[in-house]
């Protein structure tokens, strides 16, 4: 978990922007050398001007609480920047490596109050950085739509996410903009009282119309970027997903999936482990043609879907929660997305002609 941090998004491009060491218990992030020809302006202005991702709110809430120096002495907002002074920016902690950097990266908010806020992601974007992925996730971009708000900061683990989904699964989010609601909508999503409901396409024929997969889930021994589920319920996460058939199409089946527990890969996992891979879902085999008749024109059928939907066809639907200030019932739902629905139009329509034939 990324520890506690002051404002994140004092991140410059300037040559002349250095972090240096420790100093009286204040960490020096940046440090800008006024040239000689600079006219004399406000500290805060001459700031937003240099540094990338800054805003002025924030740059003017750390030269309140003191961050802001000129030649080692802390200054207002106010203060006048001179020719060669020497300008750093000070927080209580050192730099992080991978801070989080608000980007403009444009956001489907479903809702939005003071406390929270409702996203309807698409397909490939991932979540949060990491692994590769530090910039252009969801994260930079709830940094970036929330930098104004001088009580939102995007490296504080108290205020942002409260749960994820997979980067290629499109659907709901919601995202906590103050620690009070962080905590309640994560004792919420403990306790399971939170209502999460699925749309996914699998090979296969899902015989029973309803049902539960119970099995705890872990990292696949034989296979690091898979999850799996084990034999043995002590070496996983206790997970369980319940499953209701909506249309059957053949080689493929469309169903709707209920998160009782929230585990990484989860529906992925359980639809597999009961011999029913998400269709598409490249990572656990459901790229190839799993289901269905040998001849060329199927197998072209099927290379056709692929690149309708060029993931695996999961969409986080519904989302439903107490809200953690008003008490108030909320419930979302997101219609499903062109690739998906354009997914399921192809299979009815090539069930329907070939029971015409």
């Amino acid at each position: 978990m990324i520890e506690e941090e002051l404002p994140d998004e004092l991140e410059n491009d300037l040559d002349d922007i250095e972090p240096v060491g420790d100093e009286s218990q204040l960490y020096e992030h940046f440090r800008v050398v006024v040239d000689k020809g600079q006219a004399m302006v406000r500290v805060d202005k001459y700031l937003f001007e240099r540094i990338v991702n800054a805003s002025r709110n924030r740059i003017q809430k750390a030269a309140e609480d003191g961050f802001v120096m000129a030649n080692g002495k802390p200054v207002k907002s106010s203060y006048k920047v001179k020719p060669l002074d020497v300008i750093t920016v000070m927080m209580d902690r050192p730099r992080y490596e991978n801070e989080i950097i608000p980007e403009n990266i444009p956001l489907n908010i479903v809702y939005e109050d003071p406390y929270v806020m409702v996203v309807n992601k698409p397909a490939g974007l991932v979540v949060h950085p990491g692994h590769g992925n530090y910039h252009g996730t969801l994260v930079n971009a709830l940094a970036w739509h929330m930098k104004d708000i001088p009580e939102y900061d995007a490296n504080d683990p108290h205020v942002g996410l409260v749960h994820r989904i997979d980067k290629d699964t499109s659907g709901l989010l919601v995202i906590a903009k103050t620690p009070d609601a962080k905590t309640n909508l994560g004792i919420q999503f403990f306790n399971k009282t939170t209502k999460r409901r699925y749309r996914a396409l699998v090979w296969g024929n899902v015989e029973q119309d309803e049902g539960t997969i119970v099995g705890s889930i872990a990292r696949n021994p034989k296979d690091r970027m898979q999850m799996a589920v084990m034999s043995d319920p002590s070496m996983g996460k206790h997970a369980v997903t319940h499953y209701r058939v909506l249309e059957r199409l053949g080689y493929v089946t469309l169903v709707e999936c209920i998160l009782e527990t929230g585990r990484t890969h989860q529906i992925r996992v359980h639809m597999k482990h009961i011999g029913h891979v998400l269709f598409n879902d490249e990572r656990y085999g459901g790229h190839e043609i799993l289901k269905g008749t040998h001849f060329s024109k199927y197998k072209q059928f099927v290379n056709n879907c692929f690149d309708t939907c060029p993931r695996q066809a999961l969409h986080a639907m519904t989302l439903g929660f107490v809200h953690p200030v008003t008490g108030e019932e909320m419930y979302f739902t997101s219609e499903l997305p062109d690739d998906m629905t354009r997914l399921i139009e192809k299979w009815r329509g090539y069930i329907s002609n070939r029971e015409i034939e």
